[in-house]
């Protein structure tokens, strides 16, 4: 059946052609598998709560009728602000609490596990147009604001709000400081509602949403132990689609695959505070597989070719819940930029449990990190996307909070793998994070440091023992079949370019501050290339040599089963000073041609202009395949499709097929090119 909506149509339609629905959730209360439900351009001011699930070959498709011209929004159009006396320029609304209902978001702090407490916010914004004003805690920096340096866009932090309740009157106050603008006259809206299109009951799965605007939902913070919320999400179902969306201005999170809510172990280590959170994060994955955490049930997601940016914790957050899911050809830019919203969850995609996902074709940039691949990146491949100025974007004097937040393109944490990282333009001075082990690298351009080698794998007890352990599954399946903590290693780097750029004063100050600070979790490493693993990693021949004789009960004893596992390196090249690992025998390092690469926006394009394939393109490599890469060590596992079958590396950055020997590098490429142009979205 095909179902029409329409917000400028009358009150009581039937949802045909001539007589549409106003609403979609008027749409969403009928639909049945098949059904099609087509929406007009409009604003629709609703929390969609999808009621019926489809079935596979029968899906339940919400159908923008012209991209991006149909607008879910949590926020409302607010008028009536009052001047203040003394200051103009600050106005002041008084909204009664019943406005909101049951959900008030300016009663509600952000809140949770991982969450830095020390910043205060409330779930509750203020947008002048389509950006977000920044919230203080205090009236008087309303009435006088000072500019907040850590933010990416310093000279707006002075449109800033602040709110208090009127518990004589039951209003919610709140102030604002519009910089001379009159919220009368402008588009002023506040956020009222906790998502945009999200199913309150969990199960609701093959439901495709389409072309839509999806903007400015009070999202609360989405850790691994707890219900993780976005403003879009599937909520613990199998099969979404969600597919040409522009998704902003989450308060935390644009899109969620993640995690159902676990009672007695919902933000447990907040709550309960003697458990330490990563303990409680070990029960959440095991309570889940006893309430049905498995490849028939749940994940197999799809996300692609949407738009997403502008939200305070995450582009897309998951975990357990995003399984065997496909993430591709999206544009993921500005998160985290007003850096008001600080801990361990933030990213462009922050990921626990990415069991067979496929991050592919991406365009992610501007976030204080790219990729966050955290726990469970087993199956797990980032194949073909552009990553860069993924980093802190702080001016002005460098403070020690900053180094919670210098960011990477990709960071993968305490991970038993495989996780493979193929074809990827890497072009931020951190590219990537790995306290983990079981990592591929294969044809990749590599133009920022490999940070946190050996260290950032324990919870960081000052004088105990507390090192992170972690689960590890069958091949392609949600089961454990262990936990271990992370022995270091097991990594391969295979025919990738390594590329020296220059670094900002900025991290080198950063880098010698983490010394001082003697920081266990992060070493800010900006020097490119694998010589980060010269001091402590073997060979897979030297590594073997532990083990010779008798290693059972009774053998001498030994340290063999807790040594860092060996590095693989082959085929790569070392451009404008990178380093290769001393015992990688056939490195190409080229200390003669300076590379010269320049990425820039134009016309909605981004252009790579470099004179680097003049330098590469004669150097072919071996064909690499998952008979090449092995099996990763802890889980023995593959490095191959989410079905086991092999992978031939054989397809570039842009899926050209390559020959028998391909070009060193993610392109194959013509010596005379100057230019790569990557379009809207890779």
């Amino acid at each position: 059946m095909e179902i029409y909506v329409n917000a400028g149509a009358r009150r009581f339609g039937s949802g045909t052609k001539e007589r549409p629905y106003q609403t979609i959730q008027q749409a969403a209360d009928i639909a049945q598998p098949g059904d099609r439900i087509w929406v007009a351009p409009g604003i629709y001011r609703e929390n969609v709560n999808p009621k019926h699930a489809g079935k596979p070959g029968a899906r339940i498709e919400y159908r923008a009728i012209e991209n991006g011209k149909a607008v879910i929004t949590g926020a409302e159009e607010i008028r009536h602000w009052e001047p203040l006396q003394d200051h103009p320029q600050v106005y002041l609304i008084r909204i009664p609490n019943g406005f909101f209902g049951e959900f008030n978001p300016y009663t509600r702090l952000v809140e949770g596990d991982w969450f830095d407490a020390s910043h205060i916010a409330h779930l509750g914004e203020v947008y002048l147009g389509n950006k977000s004003l920044y919230e203080v805690t205090k009236l008087e920096d309303v009435l006088q604001p000072q500019i907040y340096e850590a933010s990416w866009d310093p000279e707006a932090t002075v449109y800033t709000w602040y709110t208090k309740q009127d518990e004589t009157t039951d209003e919610t106050l709140i102030y604002a400081n519009f910089q001379g603008k009159n919220p009368n006259e402008e588009k002023v809206e506040i956020n009222v509602r906790q998502n945009c299109f999200y199913p309150r009951e969990e199960g609701i799965g093959y439901i495709t949403l389409s072309g839509f605007t999806v903007t400015k939902a009070a999202t609360q913070w989405a850790p691994p132990t707890a219900c993780q919320e976005g403003m879009i999400g599937p909520h613990w179902s199998r099969g979404w689609i969600i597919e040409d969306c522009d998704i902003s201005h989450s308060k935390c999170s644009g899109i969620s695959l993640g995690k159902y809510y676990q009672m007695g172990n919902d933000n447990k280590w907040m709550k309960g505070k003697y458990k330490d959170g990563t303990q409680t994060q070990r029960d959440c994955v095991m309570i889940a597989q006893k309430d049905g955490w498995t490849k028939e049930r749940i994940g197999h997601h799809i996300i692609r070719r949407c738009r997403i940016h502008d939200c305070g914790q995450t582009g897309i957050v998951g975990h357990l819940g995003g399984a065997f899911s496909l993430i591709e050809n999206n544009q993921i830019y500005r998160i985290n930029n007003k850096q008001n919203l600080a801990g361990a969850e933030i990213g462009g995609i922050k990921m626990h449990a990415a069991i067979d996902v496929i991050f592919r074709g991406n365009h992610i940039h501007h976030c204080t990190r790219g990729i966050w691949l955290d726990w469970e990146a087993q199956g797990t491949r980032v194949t073909q996307n552009l990553f860069h100025d993924n980093t802190l974007a702080a001016k002005g004097k460098l403070k020690r909070e900053h180094l919670e937040g210098l960011g990477e393109d990709l960071f993968v944490e305490v991970s038993h793998g495989p996780t493979l990282v193929d074809h990827n333009i890497f072009l931020s001075e951190r590219a990537i994070k790995m306290p983990t082990q079981g990592l591929a690298c294969v044809h990749n351009l590599i133009a920022g440091g490999l940070v946190s080698v050996g260290i950032g794998t324990d919870n960081g007890a000052p004088t105990l023992p507390s090192a992170r352990y972690t689960p590890y599954h069958v091949p392609h399946e949600t089961e454990v079949v262990g936990f271990m903590t992370i022995l270091h290693g097991d990594d391969r780097f295979y025919n990738n370019i390594f590329l020296q750029r220059k670094v900002r004063p900025f991290m080198e100050e950063a880098k010698r501050m983490m010394e001082e600070a003697e920081n266990t979790w992060d070493d800010n490493n900006v020097a490119v290339g694998t010589a980060v693993f010269d001091q402590a990693y073997e060979t897979r021949e030297e590594w073997e040599e532990h083990f010779n004789g008798y290693c059972g009960m009774g053998a001498a004893p030994s340290d063999r089963y807790y040594l860092h596992l060996p590095i693989y390196a082959h085929g790569n090249t070392y451009l404008n000073g990178a380093k290769a690992w001393k015992k990688e025998k056939d490195a190409v390092l080229d200390t003669e041609h300076p590379v010269r690469l320049e990425l820039i926006e134009e016309e909605g394009s981004w252009k790579l202009r470099m004179n680097l394939f003049a330098l590469v393109s004669g150097q072919r490599r071996a064909m690499i395949s998952s008979q090449t890469l092995g099996e990763a060590f802890e889980p023995e596992e593959g490095y191959e499709n989410p079905d086991g079958s092999a992978i031939v590396f054989n397809q570039d950055f842009f899926g050209h097929t390559t020959g028998k020997h391909p070009i060193v590098g993610p392109i194959e490429c013509k010596e005379e090119m100057t230019e790569v142009i990557f379009g809207d979205v890779c």
